[in-house]
């Protein structure tokens, strides 16, 4: 009901009254059924004043402008008559200072709110007897308007409450859920648990696994136990998705896991199908970054409540009110409507395996998470006495049972039997459950059957696939498909045609590739397969180099041996002007400041654009944003771990497609080219060495066209590594012996950003070379 004007200071705020007394306490007082929307500038700083519901008065809020005029705590708001325990209308309540366009996404809670704001920031939530409303100050008085006896209001639309629905809506076309009356499963909740990559979201559920009694006392559990493969492992990531269960207090809790990589974000769109709520981790240091950018808009769009959990809050710089105000403004930005702006937030230590409703009053446990679970996350609401109607959402494979289909149960029982397996636009075909399992202790686990809202794993169905919707045949309605981003960067596999072929590899022909790829296909939606230029030739797409080398490494491990091209962007052309555009991406890089420089030159000769640099002066270090090409960055994370000292973070999210950027040149020098067949030698290798870098040593196994090294200048130098000492009859002790340096170890991850347009890597079980194209070489030869 105040509007606060700029003063001589930014932070002094000068109040003035708009209306009288009457008018101003009889808006404060009457209750709205309406919400107005207020409409803001960016650059006027607002702060929030938390005031009672019940015996507001004008008086309280003269007082709070009192005290802000003469310079009173700016965390101290006011509090309308609170009650016993507030003192002259006062309490002290953190008032968080917000921008124009936060503002702007936030609308004035209505009369009969249940909820008031946590003092650690805009996203608490707790629930509160009396209720509360949210009154703005700092408003530029344009902003409002008089409306007769109702006093001061926004001058913005007013926005009614959606009406809840009670029953399940059939759709015209055939797809969607059954229709009946939707019913709430109070004994089930489903949550995800989504987070940048390295916030913790793995190490949080093995806490909440060891505190939920799923393990035996003297029973040995692996750290990050839910990182079952090798490669998860060793890379300290999550690759694939992954379903547990917990009980608590009765009510069960089907748990899943997703990766933090923006390359594996088709694995969290999947699974969102079957959760009600999330668990939204977002590190104490670091904040919103941009995994947690694209997970969470992926869960607004479908409506999913968030629980926002701040991890890691025993780190000795963690910030708070800084990650809850960011996440705050990150709702907005994507443009979250009110009811899940009104984000609840935990505070937990997973490492430590505590929670606290606050950052310094931690539980010696994780229970304040569980009871968070329980009371902010809705049960499933689904149609209990239905036909059946299960989505399958994932595919797992067991050596005994065979393919495994995963999904909720979205109506009726799941049970063994025949069923109607059917799809959008496809004709529907039968088939046989032999098996139904569901989750508890970490286990999957045989039952008679599964409820409607509980998440279940059958087998029986050879061709199930991702996206078909497991029915009754006398009811076969499809779920609408599952919808994933499309592919940004492809790649070329080609069978190994290298002189060293057949050596090392068990499945090495077209053939066998061919069936791997279209296996994969079945699990992994983000991905697609292509035909190439020949037999021999198939282009495969993902969201970025890491995710189709994840798929590289995983078939090299199960004995295949091919060679693979260098990566290279998905181009489309605008429909509307008929112009070329390319994939764009937002990289966020923090680094030192005395390696800030070099990260500017690095982006800014990949036609980047600077959006954002901020300096943390806790922390030393410096966070720049940049716009640029995906093309921009294949390449790019080596080159700046060298200029950086290995001291960078580079994060990126994919941001669109806009006009091609032009020509970006990623690479420099040429390679060090071997141009004769043998061993590679300490004599020749002594002599090359003064060229460049290389990447083999003395006694290796080297062909004609293999990349050995690196140039030191631009272009390509043929060498030979294989030449040994001539032989003769004269005894020399005096010659002096050169050391040759050690090599430059190159994973597989290292070749894929170092070849060139002409270059290939060849992958074997056992080894990992670089290669000229055959088909880019004079009559096959280097010259």
């Amino acid at each position: 009901g105040c509007v606060a004007q700029r003063g001589a200071r930014d932070n002094v705020l000068g109040f003035s009254l708009l209306a009288s007394q009457q008018v101003l306490f009889r808006w404060l007082v009457e209750p709205r059924g309406l919400r107005p929307t207020l409409s803001t500038r960016r650059d006027t700083p607002v702060h929030y004043i938390h005031s009672q519901q019940t015996h507001r008065t004008l008086k309280g809020v003269m007082q709070a402008c009192t005290h802000q005029l003469k310079g009173g705590n700016t965390t101290a708001g006011a509090v309308v008559n609170g009650g016993p325990t507030s003192r002259g209308g006062m309490t002290k309540t953190r008032l968080p200072t917000v921008s124009r366009r936060m503002l702007a996404r936030r609308r004035v809670l209505g009369a009969k709110s249940t909820t008031r704001r946590s003092s650690r920031g805009l996203g608490g939530r707790r629930p509160n007897q009396d209720g509360s409303v949210i009154a703005a100050v700092g408003l530029p008085q344009r902003h409002f308007m008089m409306m007769g006896k109702d006093g001061v209001v926004p001058r913005a639309a007013m926005v009614e409450e959606p009406e809840s629905k009670s029953s399940a809506v059939p759709s015209s076309d055939g797809v969607g859920p059954v229709d009946g009356v939707l019913q709430d499963q109070e004994k089930i909740r489903n949550i995800a648990i989504i987070a940048h990559v390295d916030h913790g979201k793995t190490t949080l559920v093995d806490a909440m696994l060891a505190q939920s009694n799923v393990f035996r006392e003297n029973q040995q559990v692996e750290e990050r136990v839910m990182d079952s493969n090798d490669l998860e492992r060793e890379r300290g990531i999550t690759i694939t998705s992954k379903n547990t269960a917990v009980s608590y207090k009765g009510t069960k809790i089907n748990i899943i896991d997703t990766p933090g990589h923006a390359d594996f974000g088709g694995e969290v769109e999947r699974v969102l199908r079957m959760c009600d709520g999330v668990l939204l981790l977002v590190d104490s240091v670091e904040g919103p970054m941009p995994q947690t950018r694209f997970v969470l808009k992926k869960a607004l769009e479908l409506g999913i409540r968030v629980l926002v959990v701040v991890n890691k809050i025993d780190r000795p710089a963690a910030r708070p009110d800084y990650v809850i105000d960011h996440t705050f403004e990150l709702f907005c930005d994507l443009g979250a409507p009110d009811d899940l702006c009104d984000f609840p937030v935990v505070y937990c230590s997973g490492m430590r395996g505590v929670a606290g409703m606050e950052p310094e009053e931690l539980s010696e446990d994780l229970g304040p998470l569980f009871e968070s679970i329980l009371r902010e996350v809705p049960p499933p609401r689904v149609v209990v006495d239905g036909p059946t109607q299960v989505l399958v959402t994932s595919i797992d494979f067991d050596p005994h049972k065979g393919r495994i289909a995963i999904g909720r149960v979205g109506a009726g029982t799941m049970k063994r039997g025949e069923y109607a397996v059917v799809k959008p636009g496809a004709e529907a075909r039968t088939g046989k459950a032999a098996e139904v399992f569901t989750y508890a202790n970490f286990q999957r686990v045989p039952c008679d059957e599964v409820e409607a809202g509980d998440i279940c794993a059958f087998v029986g169905m050879p061709n199930i696939a991702i996206g078909e919707t497991v029915a009754c045949k006398s009811c076969p309605k499809p779920l609408a498909k599952i919808e994933v981003e499309k592919p940004t960067v492809r790649m070329k596999f080609l069978v190994n045609t290298s002189p060293f072929a057949g050596r090392e590899g068990e499945f090495i022909n077209s053939r066998d590739i061919k069936n791997r790829l279209e296996r994969e296909l079945e699990r992994n939606l983000a991905l697609s397969v292509e035909p190439g230029q020949s037999a021999d030739e198939f282009v495969v797409c993902g969201r970025g180099t890491l995710h189709i080398t994840i798929l590289i490494e995983t078939m090299r491990r199960e004995g295949f041996e091919f060679q693979i091209g260098p990566p290279s962007v998905i181009t489309s052309v605008n429909e509307e002007t008929g112009a070329k555009e390319e994939p764009y991406e937002i990289a966020i890089v923090e680094a030192p400041e005395e390696h800030v420089g070099a990260c500017v030159d690095l982006l800014g000769n990949r036609s980047g654009r600077m959006l954002d640099m901020v300096a943390s002066e806790n922390l030393g270090t410096t966070t720049i944003k940049y716009r640029l090409p995906t093309r921009g960055l294949l390449g790019l994370k080596n080159h700046m771990l060298t200029a950086t000292k290995g001291s960078a973070v580079l994060n990126t999210i994919f941001d669109g497609y806009d006009e091609f950027g032009g020509e970006i040149k990623t690479r420099e020098q040429g390679s060090l080219v071997a141009f004769a067949t043998g061993q590679s030698t300490q004599y020749a290798l002594k002599d090359v060495q003064e060229r460049g870098q290389l990447f083999i040593a003395p006694g290796m196994d080297i062909y004609e066209g293999q990349v050995i090294g690196i140039h030191q200048r631009s272009g390509d130098l043929p060498v030979n590594a294989a030449k040994a000492k001539k032989a003769t009859n004269v005894r020399s002790n005096a010659e002096i012996k050169v050391q040759v340096a050690a090599p430059k170890e190159m994973s597989l991850d290292d070749c894929i950003e170092y070849i060139a347009a002409d270059e290939l890597v060849e992958v074997t079980p056992t080894s990992i070379r670089m290669r000229k194209n055959p088909k880019g070489l004079k009559a096959g030869r280097l010259y």
